[in-house]
């Protein structure tokens, strides 16, 4: 498992999304790591982490994460938002709070779920990927960016980045997608016994700020902040997502 360090000062632990690696978190590193130590994670398959054949498993991965950090504010994306509420569900000791990003506790609709996609979403991508990788991939960049007041530069920003540590294998972008269909851990939220701090996009395609406004409010210490942004709301919107972060952190310490 790849895990950078850099910075001074108290942890905070960095997890992407699908498709995606450490490096994204480009704008938050930039603003976070004079006052905190960042610990930026590779998901198995993604990134420098890609000759792994680990699973994509949210809690598996959460507890070897754990086992390789110090105790810190976990910060997780997307995908990564999945990895870090199964951390602070395990191990509150050591996980000190968790602020999801573009995250939800359940990704696909059910009937009594409507804050999310349909699952053929996730199949329509799981079959464009054996079809056609890259114009696949190139089609999600472009679905993260939708909405956001800074689409355009968004987008060059993410295709600029997506393969810079490398390609992420079939196998492993197919078995995040199942993960993302498959996991609901809406029952898990009034029990967390970490701060939360839910960050939504505004205009996200993906992630409706619906789903994670009532995940705020469905957690004991749950805090919301909405965007006006899309699905990487760090990108456009650095400042204030770094801004909402320490002041999170400030919170939790005291």
């Amino acid at each position: 498992m790849h895990i950078e360090t850099l910075g001074h000062g108290p942890d905070l632990v960095l997890i992407h999304g699908w498709a995606m690696h450490s490096g994204i978190f480009a704008p938050l590193t930039e603003r976070l790591s004079a006052a905190f130590r960042l610990h930026l994670v590779d998901l198995p398959g993604h990134g420098r982490s890609a000759d792994r054949e680990a699973s994509l498993d949210p809690t598996a991965f959460a507890r070897e994460v754990a086992a390789a950090v110090p105790p810190a504010l976990w910060i997780g994306w997307s995908l990564g938002g999945l990895v870090c509420l199964e951390a602070a569900r395990l191990m509150p000791g050591t996980v000190r709070g968790v602020c999801l990003i573009a995250a939800s506790p359940r990704f696909v609709v059910a009937d009594d779920w409507p804050h999310a996609v349909s699952a053929d979403v996730f199949r329509q991508f799981a079959e464009g990927l054996r079809k056609d990788y890259h114009r696949t991939i190139d089609r999600f960049l472009a679905l993260e960016a939708h909405g956001s007041d800074h689409a355009q530069s968004e987008l060059r920003e993410l295709k600029a980045h997506v393969f810079d540590r490398g390609e992420p294998a079939l196998q492993v972008l197919c078995e995040g997608l199942g993960v993302l269909e498959q996991t609901d851990l809406r029952g898990d939220l009034p029990d967390l016994r970490v701060p939360s701090l839910w960050i939504a996009g505004r205009r996200d395609r993906l992630i409706p700020a619906a789903a994670m406004r009532w995940s705020a409010q469905t957690s004991p210490q749950g805090r919301y902040l909405e965007t006006a942004a899309g699905h990487a709301p760090f990108i456009a919107h650095g400042d204030e997502v770094a801004a909402a972060i320490r002041s999170f952190h400030a919170e939790i310490s005291a």
